[in-house]
């Protein structure tokens, strides 16, 4: 399996142009096309708390909020294509009017990988991509520089059916790191698959790959993840994306929340 097609979402943040040269690096080493996405909802906001009885003032208003919306895309999609230029990377653009929650894992679904920034406290997006996309979900920390990742890996293995999703949605990644680390944990339980197998597994893939495993039973996994990366010089972590379904609410495990609040290096979520 190879990436080939990389669906990045573009926002109007201050990041948004590190995410994007992060994610050209990417498709480069990949030799991948990058799918800038750009939702815009504007309509919401004003269908939700208009006077239905305004008539006119209303469609307007809504009118000029389209308006707006298209301008801001259009300067976007110009500064997403100079960057492909400038990388000499290939791509497509894409402006759908709607709420990204709703349209963009369905957009999702015919790339190979999702590249998303490190949400500020709402993890909703992060949330509907990665339990309704079905592809993994690549999330860059807001904070510090991140070069193009894949040099050295640490994947974090359990044992689980996600992490086992992960380590296969990642194994183009994998494959072409330097050197990839896996950790387990004995809080994996005695019935877990050793480390040692999945390690093999990996080597069979032509992986260079070594082993680590924590005895701290008590120790916090987002904890053990983050420690183990900084001792490994880890610029990629790859880990099972866990959570549920309550109420047609998304509710994300520990771990996960644990990862998105606190990652120093991007991470692989594949759920």
């Amino acid at each position: 399996m190879d990436i080939r097609d990389i669906l990045i979402m573009i926002d109007a943040t201050p990041r948004n142009a590190a995410l994007l040269a992060f994610t050209c690096g990417l498709a480069a080493r990949h030799d991948a096309r990058v799918i800038g996405l750009r939702c815009a909802d504007p309509l919401s906001p004003v269908m939700m708390y208009a006077d239905p009885t305004a008539g006119l003032m209303v469609a307007d208003l809504l009118e000029e909020l389209m308006l707006k919306a298209r301008a801001e895309a259009f300067v976007m999609a110009a500064g997403f294509n100079e960057r492909l230029r400038l990388e000499n990377v290939l791509g497509e653009w894409r402006y759908i009017e709607a709420s990204a929650w709703d349209r963009a894992p369905t957009e999702a679904r015919l790339s190979d990988l999702i590249v998303l920034g490190q949400p500020d406290g709402d993890d909703r997006l992060v949330e509907e991509m990665l339990f309704r996309s079905g592809r993994p979900v690549l999330v860059v920390p807001r904070l510090g520089e991140h070069k193009t990742p894949g040099q050295h890996i640490l994947v974090g293995w359990n044992d689980s059916r996600e992490a086992a999703r992960a380590v296969h949605d990642a194994m183009p990644l994998l494959q072409k790191a330097e050197s990839v680390t896996v950790l387990t944990a004995d809080s994996a339980g005695a019935d877990a698959m050793p480390g040692g197998d999945i390690a093999a597994h990996l080597a069979r893939h032509g992986v260079v790959v070594s082993l680590t495993r924590s005895s701290d039973a008590e120790a916090d996994p987002t904890d053990l993840l983050l420690n183990a990366a900084a001792d490994r010089g880890a610029d990629l972590i790859v880990v099972g994306g866990y959570g549920h379904s309550r109420l047609r609410e998304m509710v994300l495990g520990g771990v996960t929340r644990g990862l998105l609040q606190q990652m120093t290096v991007p991470v692989l979520f594949s759920h």
